[in-house]
């Protein structure tokens, strides 16, 4: 078994995926996480990689939202769309990394995936609110590669 297999039970993976649709009901943005064991490349070209793998780009707002992790590197890397970086805070993804990196150095994963997808997603709300035509562009299952 992979360390990205042991990263989450079945029941974290749950919780996580509840927090992306909780983060979602609010907002037509999209998120994602995708877990992987590891990357030869740099973690943010890795994460752009996986950002078009998962035709992240393709999101009719372009404001869709990647939380990427490469497991055993102990890299993660949070990856908005050009729609979302036009409009949030210059800051915005230094302090969503801030609360994520808190509870990765106590090896809280769990909660750190859960608390930057609530937080991006209350971004996301602000600049993107859900209406009533809005359709779930992405699915809300982690990916893992």
């Amino acid at each position: 078994m992979s360390k990205t297999e042991r990263f989450l039970t079945a029941d974290q993976e749950k919780r996580i995926v509840e927090a992306i649709r909780i983060a979602e009901k609010t907002t037509s943005g999209e998120i994602r996480v995708h877990l992987e064991e590891s990357t030869k490349l740099d973690p943010i070209e890795r994460a752009k990689e996986v950002f078009h793998l998962l035709k992240m780009d393709l999101t009719e707002l372009h404001n869709g939202v990647l939380i990427y992790v490469a497991i055993a590197d102990r890299n993660f890397v949070i990856y908005g769309d050009q729609g979302i970086n036009d409009v949030v805070p210059s800051d915005f993804w230094e302090a969503t990394r801030d609360v994520i990196l808190l509870h990765f150095k106590k090896e809280d994963f769990t909660q750190g995936l859960i608390d930057g997808i609530l937080l991006a997603g209350k971004q996301l709300q602000e600049h993107f609110p859900w209406d009533q035509n809005d359709t779930n562009e992405l699915s809300n299952e982690i990916s893992i590669g």
